[in-house]
């Protein structure tokens, strides 16, 4: 029996998704722009999906983009908002702990003659706000911060960091790649006071190649991609039917059953690390407050030794982000993790669909690979 337990690096496709994308494959088919019957019929689909992305962010349809992916989204406000904002200065604040997808637009803005700031996070992966206020300058324009870490689970106080930039008057925008938080971690552009926010489909069991961007009203970006009108001309490009609706049905879903998801992957997530900590004595975890993602480490075991073990067994599991291949996670490195500790650790990703049994699989298999591994 399969444990799947990797929702950090992707989800499986709901059904109700996956009926909605061949609905639009094989029935709704008209391109949106297209003024026939047709057309119109995919416009709608497309308006519909639009507001319900919207309202599982909680902003208005206007001020959602459809993307093809949370990198995308990542890189169209960094690059653009850099570059609209490059009149009023070149320094940006970020952290030392992002996704590549924000890490090499900031090299790309670097080479652009833009300063970059790279904050050191606390223990957990979140950037604490003081940390930012001491960075802060008056040509500072644009703040991008994660808002739930990718590998470890913690949160930064995305709130406090616009009531910052708020009370020093800073004309700074303030994005967020809330990937890993859309719908796992409560949140809405109001509470979070952020003028740009990145949310992917393929974390929230819709299908991979769809993304959205929450651009504030009034704050108008180079479009990334050139070519048609679409998008109320921010994004060119043929609209990803299959995708979006897919995406928007997903997001109704999850909205819906959000706090009982929530609270039913905090309860596994606890009952992990309860577990897991007294039968393996050397455990590390590394204490985070997202319900969802959750890192330990075996110090002295090799990650894909255990990965290895456990995939024996039908038990999947990650060792850091899966966009990073290869060598040591720039994350466990910032928070100041020693190398036995990061060769050691493994990434555990829950999700609404996570069970008890795939709980027992994991905690059982962990136990038993180091056992095993202590008397090999």
């Amino acid at each position: 029996m399969e444990h799947y337990l990797d929702n950090s690096a992707t989800t499986r496709v709901c059904p109700e998704a996956a009926e909605a994308a061949v609905k639009a494959m094989t029935e709704i088919y008209g391109n949106p722009s297209s003024t026939h019957t047709l057309g119109r019929e995919a416009k709608k689909l497309l308006d519909q999906s639009r507001r319900q992305v919207a309202d599982a962010i909680g902003c208005k349809a206007q001020e959602l983009v459809f993307t093809s992916c949370g990198s995308e989204s990542d890189n169209w406000a960094l690059l653009s908002g850099a570059e609209a904002m490059k009149r009023k200065g070149r320094h940006i604040i970020s952290s030392a702990v992002e996704h590549d997808a924000i890490r090499k637009s900031l090299e790309a803005l670097e080479a652009r003659g833009f300063e970059v700031t790279r904050l050191m996070p606390d223990h957990s992966g979140a950037i604490p706000v003081e940390r930012v206020a001491a960075a802060l300058r008056e040509d500072t324009v644009l703040v991008s911060l994660m808002l739930v870490n990718n590998e470890t689970g913690a949160v930064t106080d995305i709130a406090g960091v616009s009531t910052l930039l708020r009370e020093r008057r800073s004309s700074a925008l303030l994005h967020t790649d809330a990937v890993q938080a859309f719908l796992k971690v409560p949140f809405t552009p109001k509470s979070l006071g952020a003028d740009m926010i990145s949310v992917s489909g393929h974390k929230i069991h819709a299908p991979k190649g769809i993304g959205a961007l929450y651009v504030r009203s009034g704050l108008r970006l180079k479009p990334y991609i050139l070519g048609g009108s679409q998008e109320d001309g921010r994004r060119a490009g043929t609209e990803a039917m299959p995708q979006i609706a897919a995406f928007g049905t997903a997001c109704a879903l999850g909205k819906a059953g959000m706090q009982e998801n929530i609270a039913r992957m905090s309860g596994y997530k606890a009952q992990i690390v309860d577990r897991l900590s007294a039968a393996i004595p050397e455990l590390r975890v590394v204490q985070s407050a997202a319900p969802h993602i959750l890192s330990v480490s075996l110090p002295g075991w090799r990650s894909e030794v255990l990965m290895n073990f456990l995939e024996a067994r039908e038990v999947y599991v990650s060792k850091s982000s899966a966009c990073k291949k290869g060598g040591r996670s720039h994350v466990l490195e910032a928070i100041g993790l020693d190398a036995k500790s990061i060769d050691g650790a493994i990434r555990i990703g829950l999700s609404r669909y996570t069970t008890q049994e795939d709980v027992d699989a994991l905690c059982e298999g962990l136990s038993d690979a180091h056992a095993s591994l202590r008397h090999a």
